[in-house]
């Protein structure tokens, strides 16, 4: 029941992000006035991650966990009172219909993709029942490919993947979601069983994370404005490297300080990297394209999450309190590939305003 309610939470959630930047695209036809709307918008991850933890420490402490869903319901009541209020109606030229066989392939690869990283250290790299899923992944990517292709509507416009710096931002972003939550699951894990903090304290640990993503988000959007994405980038991927670089040597005695250092370090760059990945990916697209182009740079961010978490669960699944920081520290050096990969990105994005 709790899995297949987080499901229909998905699938509202999956309709957010791609939605608000069609808005802020719309909105915003200027570029250089569109990129600092897209910093704003992208410091709302700031905002929600500090807003998150805490809220959810603080409500299990003092209600249990089933109160974080019950949270929900005021917060979507807001929301939808809001939206009405305030929100223009847009679309594009023409409705587009729906993609059921795309959909269908797409969940299953993530699923499969997603089923792997979680299962493979417990079955084995290369047991027979991973070696099958290897080729049911790639089974499942070869008729995605193929149905995409022949349809007149895809799900996904695979058109826009001849574009590089389309491709680029995609993998930035889904690289960037990754060393987040293996950030988030492993700090959370480590502060709670391995050094006994409660949810609310371990949520009030991410606060520097959220600090820094919140007030370099559009000072990114403006920077990008102004110089181009690669700047932007280049301090994105920095700073996620020196926050994974910084634990990479965790143990149970790790001073607090370096540990809230590390956060505020990856909190920087995420808050950094958002803005520029963002405009990347739906810059020079019309309009119309643009909802199309920001729903899969949204999917990418969700890929991000899931395998995120699936690396993170992996590393420490079946490890006592006691070797969870030695455990993680696999994790540290994943969020630290993920910022060099950023500068790589960064390389390949231009200087283009």
């Amino acid at each position: 029941m709790l899995v297949a309610a987080r499901a229909v939470q998905g699938i509202g959630a999956s309709m957010l992000s791609p939605v608000a930047l069609a808005i802020v695209v719309a909105a915003m036809p200027d570029p250089r006035e569109r990129a600092r709307a897209i910093g704003v918008w992208a410091s709302v991850f700031g905002l929600s991650m500090a807003a998150g933890p805490v809220t959810g420490g603080a409500l299990i402490a003092a209600f249990g966990w089933r109160a974080v869903f019950w949270f929900n319901v005021p917060v979507v009541v807001l929301a939808l009172v809001l939206v009405a209020l305030f929100v223009p109606e847009s679309r594009g030229e023409r409705a587009r219909r729906l993609d059921l066989p795309g959909q269908a392939l797409l969940t299953v690869l993530l699923c499969l993709t997603v089923g792997l990283l979680i299962e493979g250290p417990r079955i084995g790299w290369s047991s027979p029942a991973a070696l099958i899923g290897y080729a049911l992944t790639a089974a499942a990517v070869a008729g995605f490919v193929l149905v995409e292709r022949g349809r007149d509507e895809p799900l996904m416009d695979l058109g826009l993947f001849r574009r590089p710096p389309f491709v680029t931002a995609v993998a930035g972003a889904t690289a960037v979601f990754v060393a987040l939550n293996v950030t988030l699951l492993l700090s959370t894990l480590y502060l709670q069983h391995g050094r006994g903090w409660t949810p609310l304290a371990s949520g009030a640990a991410t606060l520097p994370m959220a600090l820094g993503a919140t007030l370099c988000a559009p000072w990114s959007g403006v920077l990008v404005g102004r110089i181009g994405p690669r700047r932007p980038l280049l301090l994105a991927g920095g700073f996620i490297t020196a926050g994974g670089l910084c634990l990479v040597g965790l143990d149970g005695g790790t001073g607090v300080p370096l540990i809230l250092l590390a956060f505020l370090l990856i909190g920087i760059g995420f808050g950094f990297a958002n803005a520029p990945l963002t405009n990347t990916a739906v810059g020079g697209l019309p309009p119309s394209r643009a909802g199309v182009a920001g729903a899969i740079t949204s999917t990418s961010r969700q890929v991000g999450v899931a395998v995120g978490i699936a690396v993170a669960g992996g590393l420490v699944a079946g490890a006592d309190p006691a070797g969870l920081a030695a455990a993680a520290r696999p994790g540290w050096c994943v969020v630290s590939a993920c910022g060099l990969f950023l500068l790589v990105v960064a390389r390949t994005a231009g200087t283009r305003r």
